[in-house]
């Protein structure tokens, strides 16, 4: 159950079957996206690609002597724009494949406009979804949410994303859902339907444990998309935001013209992939190590202490900066990330997180909010986050002072914007919406914190809070997650343990769940699972999703493939 691996494995496919010579990918915006998460340019080039085009540029030149490998969804849209081009052909011979399943009566459209016959193989390829690593995949819509029930063309969206990622999989599951969800259940009810309708693509090997589908709602744990980040690629999301393998630094203080754009791809960089899952401290001290082996080999004498000294190193260095751009990128990254920790005071701002995410002390709690909230270093968006999360924690206490902090951030001149998104908070993720208390004692899991000083310039507390995914997941495969809370849909339930899990969260997953996943991968023999999502949130992605679940609504407190020709 790798999703990039199925995928590449799609994309070299297509490549393939179109035989030797000189070859064209034509794309839409979103397979575009699709393909450059598993596939570097150079890559593709090696397999005789030597022109990448969007289709829905009508610049594009004609080249007859070209193979033309299309590789788009099948929407309305495309099938339109395919028939212009078959009609009056730029290429030699087209290679058509869809990444997700195509009616009929589009390929009797497209058949009957290929007057040249220049088509040479129409099939579909399940690839309909954006695979970020071997564990996780996303279908990139914020704002999934219309009123607290589905925005249907983003639920459209997921159904062709979850039946594309079971395709490819090879899976055809029990379906259990989050009960308390509307939009878990129509999801669900959705996937259903279309895997009775397409039974025939579905019809796999039966294995003693069939594969099981959950589908849960971002509403049940609200507090996970809330909290900053100490892990390395979550924190990068968090602090930088990674939109879809890239990283923007061109905001970063004195960057260079070659690193103003990065690619953070665990496929392509074994620095990332070792490090993706570790501790902040941990990153820098790895970093350091693979500059002091390097200075060994070339007997150079420079003292490199801290992330200053590595950046200094690197400039010096132009022999180093070539061999090893990767960690001239790494080390950049995280002299951006320490330098927004210090400046934006994000060391107090998470211990303060995670004391809020805890069973603790309201009245120490509500001062060192407060305070916080009084501190020009702290930015208004940590401002606001440490609110909501006071809100989400203390509103049923009763002396909660939710509408005091809020006051505090209106003085403090924080925009009326983020000041509403406190009420949208309660109203999307509150107690009424949810039928687990995040909060409850017994609920709640101890904290661990270890300072790493591996590296001067970096003095990372390590902050450990545990999402509500990981005890679903975990009392999933114990067998004891009760059927009342994660109803199954339909007759067919499971006795078994299931091996092979496919997770969905309506509304978005995280990286710190996706570390969840990756974890319980690793730790438990014999079991598998993919969790996907509508996004892969941070902080301000999650405040989108918020916006369109509860706008005008706030209220204050009281691997497979089909051919088809």
């Amino acid at each position: 159950m790798n999703v990039v691996s199925v995928i590449k494995l799609y994309i070299s496919k297509m490549i393939e079957e179109s035989g030797p010579g000189m070859k064209v990918l034509l794309m839409d915006k979103e397979t575009t996206s699709i393909v450059s998460m598993v596939f570097a340019q150079s890559e593709i080039l090696q397999k005789e690609v030597y022109l990448f085009e969007r289709m829905d540029m009508n610049s594009r030149e004609a080249m007859k002597h070209l193979k033309c490998i299309t590789f788009v969804r099948p929407t309305k849209e495309n099938v339109e724009l395919l028939t212009q081009e078959l009609k009056n052909p730029r290429y030699g011979q087209y290679f058509i494949y869809f990444s997700n399943v195509i009616s009929k009566a589009d390929i009797k459209t497209l058949a009957e406009s290929d007057e040249q016959e220049v088509v040479r193989e129409v099939q579909e390829f399940y690839a309909d979804y954006i695979a970020v690593s071997p564990h996780l995949f996303s279908v990139n819509c914020v704002g999934c949410y219309q009123g607290l029930g589905w925005n249907p063309v983003h639920l459209q969206r997921s159904t062709q994303a979850v039946i594309s990622v079971l395709l490819s999989l090879k899976k055809n599951p029990v379906i259990r859902y989050q009960g308390s969800s509307e939009l878990a259940r129509r999801l669900a009810e959705n996937v259903r339907q279309s895997i009775t309708k397409e039974v025939s693509l579905f019809d796999f090997r039966r294995t003693d444990v069939p594969p099981l589908l959950l589908i849960l709602d971002r509403r049940g744990d609200a507090v996970t998309p809330l909290l900053n980040q100490w892990t390395y690629q979550a924190m990068v999301h968090e602090l930088l935001g990674i939109n879809n393998n890239r990283v923007n630094l061109a905001d970063v203080p004195g960057i260079s013209k070659d690193l103003q754009e990065v690619v953070m791809s665990a496929e392509h960089d074994e620095f990332y992939a070792n490090n993706m899952y570790l501790n902040f401290g941990e990153i820098g001290s790895n970093i350091k190590e693979l500059m002091e082996d390097f200075q060994k080999k070339t007997k150079s004498q420079q003292k490199v202490e801290s992330i200053a000294d590595m950046k200094a190193f690197v400039e010096n260095y132009p022999q180093f900066k070539k061999m090893s751009g990767t960690v001239a990128k790494h080390v950049t990254m995280v002299g951006e990330l320490s330098r927004l920790v210090a400046s934006h005071n994000l060391l107090e701002v998470s211990e303060t997180e995670q004391e809020l995410s805890c069973q603790s002390d309201h009245s120490e709690n509500l001062k060192r909010i407060r305070r916080l909230i009084g501190n020009e270093k702290v930015r208004d968006i940590d401002a606001t986050r440490l609110v909501m999360l006071y809100a989400l924690h203390y509103e049923r206490h009763s002396n909660n002072d939710i509408t005091g902090l809020v006051d505090a951030l209106k003085k403090r001149g924080v925009s009326e914007k983020l000041t509403k998104m406190v009420y949208s908070a309660l109203e999307f993720g509150g107690s009424k919406s949810r039928s687990y208390d995040l909060f409850d004692a017994e609920n709640v899991r101890s904290i661990t914190r270890k300072v790493i000083k591996g590296l001067k310039g970096v003095e990372n507390i390590y902050t450990q809070h545990t999402p509500l995914l990981r005890e679903t997941m975990e009392d999933l495969l114990r067998g004891k997650l009760k059927e009342a809370p994660y109803p199954y849909l339909g007759t067919v339930q499971m006795r078994e343990r299931p091996q092979d899990v496919i997770v969905f969260m309506v509304g978005g997953t995280t990286y710190e769940e996706s570390n969840v996943i990756q974890e319980l991968n690793r730790t438990t023999p014999g079991v598998h699972i993919v969790l996907g999502g509508t996004t892969v949130h941070n902080f301000k992605s999650f405040l989108e999703e918020m916006k369109s679940a509860t706008v005008g609504m706030i209220m204050k407190p009281g691997g497979s493939k089909r051919v088809i020709r």
